[in-house]
């Protein structure tokens, strides 16, 4: 029994209404079927040629047998929408909780709108509270502003770690060999934020007016991508960068480079991410502010 056990059964209840909000059945998965199903939706969510594979299922299999989370969305139909995995990781000298680490998390295109992936991390949020675990922590690729609003607004989780190549060189259409520079995202599980965007109650995000004077630095496109407004730092990343990857592969690495620069110096300096706006405006708070 969760110590949380409050906390735990709000997280179902979310996780219950996101489900039925996205018109799917989400639920662990268990089975040799299932898992193999799960590795040809990664290979198609990440675009991969033929022979290459995101997550082997016979790790999904390994992951779940070993009593960590994979996790499914599957539609009325029973057709696989959705998918997720994470690990569990032990509390350390270092770490004092113990905590889960996502491994991926994708959705069948054409879904992305219809909330799927949101029901996923809240059956995940709810998972990990049961067994009184308090933090999810995984990796994004900061340039992809739609799911960066997602991690960083429309769930409540924040950064405040920039990973330089994260993962080294990475193939397929979607990634485009561009730098696999990652933020690290971190879910606090329990929070009152983190609870309140469970219900779709999030806190809003947008850039504030800002001057001339405000602006701190341009883009690759020449626009203002770095500003200083309402006590706060904010940086603009391209509303699609896939896209821009194949239209202008050199435009897209100058932005990888100005991106890495501008989170690299804010997060020496204290700044935590925490929200994004819709148009693609990170919102960076000093350290220990809201």
């Amino acid at each position: 029994m969760s110590q949380n056990s409050a906390l735990a059964q709000q997280a179902q209840a979310a996780a219950r209404v996101a489900a039925e909000s996205a018109g799917v059945l989400v639920s662990n998965e268990g089975s040799l079927a299932g898992f193999l199903e799960i590795e040809t939706l990664f290979n198609t969510v990440w675009r991969l040629p033929p022979g290459e594979s995101v997550i082997p299922s016979e790790l999904l299999c390994s992951i779940g047998h070993a009593g960590c989370n994979v996790t499914v969305a599957r539609d009325q139909a029973g057709r696989l929408v959705g998918a997720a995995a994470a690990i569990v990781t032990p509390s350390s000298p270092s770490k004092k909780i113990a905590s889960m680490y996502s491994l991926i998390a994708g959705v069948l295109p054409g879904n992305s709108d219809h909330g799927v992936g949101f029901a996923l991390k809240q059956h995940q949020r709810a998972w990990g509270l049961d067994r009184d675990l308090s933090e999810m922590t995984w990796t994004f690729d900061p340039l992809v502003s739609r799911n960066a609003r997602f991690n960083l607004t429309k769930l409540g989780a924040h950064a405040s770690e920039y990973a330089v190549d994260f993962y080294g060189p990475m193939m397929g259409e979607m990634n485009a060999n561009d730098p696999s520079d990652r933020l690290v995202a971190v879910w606090p599980l329990t929070s009152d934020e983190s609870a309140a965007c469970s219900e779709d109650r999030p806190v809003a995000v947008g850039l504030p007016d800002f001057g001339l004077h405000d602006v701190l630095r341009l883009g690759p496109d020449g626009e203002p991508a770095f500003v200083a407004a309402n006590g706060a730092l904010w940086c603009r990343v391209p509303t699609d960068i896939v896209a821009l990857r194949g239209l202008d592969p050199r435009l897209a690495a100058r932005w990888r480079l100005s991106v890495r620069a501008i989170f690299t110096d804010v997060f020496a300096s204290g700044h935590v991410a925490r929200g994004v706006s819709r148009d693609g405006w990170y919102r960076l708070a000093p350290g220990g502010t809201a």
